[in-house]
């Protein structure tokens, strides 16, 4: 999380602990995660941002399945980025 700024971090309940709520919170950012069964105190958070959340995993999914990307063929980071925008671009084109 150090390096990136954002509004909001989402993540899963098996990331509920008190140090990454609280080191999100230092940064300015926002924890939506929900919480654990076994919590005492269980937080709030937002459930519809949180959905949100399996669009993200979802893209994640499709990119794997492209075997350029999966294993990592290009052989550079430029050739990499340049794959994943083009794989992002036809996925989005596909929902259109």
């Amino acid at each position: 999380m150090d390096g990136f700024k954002m509004d909001y971090l989402l993540a899963d309940k098996g990331d509920d602990s008190d140090a990454i709520v609280a080191h999100a919170q230092a940064q300015g950012a926002q924890a939506v995660i929900p919480p654990r069964k076994h919590r005492k105190q269980p937080r709030t958070y937002d459930k519809a941002l949180y959905k949100l959340r399996h669009l993200v995993e979802n893209a994640f999914l499709h990119l794997k399945r492209w075997p350029g990307i999966a294993t990592r063929y290009a052989k550079n980071v430029a050739s990499f980025v340049a794959a994943v925008q083009i794989r992002c671009l036809a996925l989005w084109l596909q929902i259109l």
